[in-house]
């Protein structure tokens, strides 16, 4: 079975002052501060919370 791909995601902008919509699809990611990087599988649920709060995110594939 193919392996599944996978994204490295990285929080560059703060939470503060952020919708708590878009403060929850960071918490969902896995992110916890600035800097913080996490590896997530490439899914369509974790695709559209990257696509909503795309502006604080750097993404990059792995």
């Amino acid at each position: 079975m193919a392996k599944a791909k996978q994204l490295r995601v990285t929080l560059v902008r703060s939470l503060c002052g952020r919708v708590a919509r878009h403060k929850a699809c960071v918490a969902g990611l896995g992110l916890r501060r600035m800097h913080h990087t996490v590896t997530v599988i490439d899914t369509p649920e974790n695709r559209g919370m990257i696509n909503k709060v795309s502006y604080m995110l750097s993404v990059e594939e792995v």
